[in-house]
Parts: C-alpha cells; structure tokens; sequence
C-alpha cells in the first residue's frame, strides 16, 4: 500500500524538461501571460455564450374573446394646462369613458418642466360665503344646499353643487357652457381665475385605462367632451381661448406589462406644434403577445408598431377637434416567446 502511494506522489503527467535543454526569457514570459489572459477571456466568452438565454418566437392565431387591454401612459404637454387637458376613450363596441379621472394623475408644469405644487379644487377665485340656491335665493343657515343646473337638470330633484357637476349636466344634455362667469358655482370656485392662473403652464398626464380588447381610440383634448347629434366634441367655449397648442412629448406608452426585450416605438417621441389649429393621430396596430421565462413564468401582454399624421385644419369646425389622438388596432394574430438556454455547438 505505500508503494503504491509513493508512486502516485511521484506521477507526473507533464514531465519536466531538463534545465539543459530550455532558457528562460522575457519574450516567453510576455508570450505565457498573454496567452493564458487570451484563453481565460475564451473559456469566459463561450461560458456566457452557453448561459445566454435566446427567444424562440411563433405565431398562432388569436382566439382569445372578451379580455380587456390595459394601456399604460405618461405623456407631458408643454403649453396645456391641466385644467383644460381631459382624457377620453371609446371603441367600436359603442362602449365610452369620457372625462376619464380614475387611475391618472396630472402634474402641473412651468415652462421649465419643473413640477408646480399640486393645487386643491376650488382655490384661485373669490369666495362666496352664501351659495345660490336652486329657488334662486341664497343659503341660509339650517338650509340643505341644492344648486341649479341651469336647464340642465335631469329630473326636478336634481341638485348641482359644484361648478364640475353644473359642467357635467351640461355635457349629458349635448350643451356647450358659453360663460361660466355666469353660473354661480363656477364663480364661487373660480373656475375662469383657475385657468388665468395656470395660463402658460404645462401639464404632465400619466396613468392607464383598462378598456375592451376591440379596436378603438383614446385622446387627450381640451376640455370636456360630450355626444351631440352622434358625434364626439369637446366643449371649447367654456375656455374662451381661439387656439390650443398640443405639442407633446410621450415619455411612456405601453399596451400591457413588460418583458424582457420589448420595444415600445413610441417612448420619447416629442412633437411641436407650428400651426395654430389642427390634430395629431398615432395610428397603432396592437399584436397580442406571449412571453415565457426560463422559469415557465407566463407574461400576456402586446407589441406594437405605429404610424403617425397631422391633421391641419380649421379651428370651429367638429371634425377639427384639437387633441393627440391613439387610433389603435388588434392584430388577429398572436406572438408566442419562451426562452431557451443557447446549445454549444
């Protein structure tokens, strides 16, 4: 057993070569090191190559109905104030969300970009102790405050108290709101003074909408938005303003969650507006898309590719709507990405 031993301590794969028959050099020992630095950068190279996960795609055709699509925004306007920018959406279905407030915030923004504190509604006009009341006298004590509509009123039990729900009775009934230095809630909350107030400010929009899974449209326009004679307008004259400027920059636009690799065409783009009047529409085909991880961990969400034109038109005229607008597609097919480790070859 210890001979055994003692041969193995002696075994030598590489024998050494007798001091007689070799030189040590400075040439061979530069040659040495740069050549075990190159072969370690190799074995490193061919390693990461070999641990890399690639994307295996196909397409299969979408069968899936009745799914809603969430669509994640961030877009920031330079010149348009925050109380005047709304967000609508609709589409083909006849389904609409108009005025759309749930799940978005606005900032408001000097011409810097630097955010403004955030203002509570209701600050920037005089304060009128005594509301109108409905009956045209004002509010007295041990009185229930119940506000005119203006004509507006759905049912005679129907109440307006604040400048917001006067604007949205109006909107139900397909009215424009001509002077809202009339209308006595609008005064008390100064409404007008609010919009002088942020005259020359921007207004950063962010948020997402949850809507069908069907083709349709969203956008952001001045003021709000109501059906008159089956077409959408936007009530401008509240505003007294003869023209809007939409330039805009999409900080972010997604159709879904993100994965890895994704590419969003829309992220960053910035336009200006050189015209007076006029529209700006991304058209965008929307394709439904599987992703699966190394792990099995299954991402639904979409890609999209995306067109754009602006419309210059005349201000006044309905189809002229001033806004950014999202006109979007589903494509009927679907992507379908899993992950594999990449095989040495």
């Amino acid at each position: 057993m210890n001979n055994l031993f003692s041969k193995l301590r002696n075994l030598d794969a590489y024998p050494k070569i007798n001091e007689d028959f070799y030189s040590r050099t400075l040439s061979g020992g530069v040659i040495t090191i740069a050549s075990s630095i190159v072969m370690l950068l190799l074995f490193i190279s061919e390693l990461s190559l070999y641990l890399h996960a690639v994307t295996e795609t196909q397409l299969v055709v979408d069968t899936s109905r009745g799914e809603t699509l969430r669509i994640n925004f961030d877009v920031t306007f330079p010149a348009l104030p925050c109380s005047v920018v709304s967000v609508d959406a609709m589409d083909i279905s006849g389904e609409q969300h108009l005025d759309v407030r749930h799940d978005i915030i606005k900032k408001r923004i000097d011409v810097h970009g630097n955010v403004i504190e955030t203002r509570q509604d209701g600050i920037g006009g005089p304060k009128i102790e005594k509301p109108l009341q409905r009956h045209g006298g004002r509010l007295e004590h041990n009185e229930t405050y119940c506000g005119s509509c203006y004509g507006a009123e759905a049912s005679d039990e129907e109440c307006c108290n604040s400048c917001e729900e006067v604007r949205e009775a109006y909107r139900k009934k397909g009215w424009g709101l001509q002077n809202p230095d009339l209308i006595d809630q609008c005064k008390r909350e100064g409404f007008l003074q609010r919009i002088k107030d942020e005259d020359g400010e921007g207004c950063n929009v962010y948020g997402s909408l949850e809507v069908n899974k069907v083709a349709g449209n969203f956008h952001f326009a001045p003021g709000k938005s109501f059906q008159q004679s089956g077409v959408h307008v936007h009530d401008l004259l509240a505003f007294q303003k003869d023209s809007f400027n939409i330039s805009h920059k999409i900080n972010r636009l997604t159709f879904g969650a993100y994965f890895p690799g994704v590419v969003n065409p829309l992220d960053g783009v910035q336009w200006v507006q050189e015209t007076p009047h006029g529209m700006y529409q991304y058209f965008i085909k929307v394709v439904p898309t599987v992703y699966t991880d190394i792990s099995g961990h299954t991402i639904q969400t979409n890609q999209f590719s995306v067109t754009e034109h602006f419309r210059n038109t005349e201000f006044g005229r309905s189809q002229a709507l001033p806004g950014v607008f999202f006109f979007y597609d589903l494509s009927p097919i679907k992507v379908g990405g899993h992950d594999l480790y990449k095989s040495m070859e």
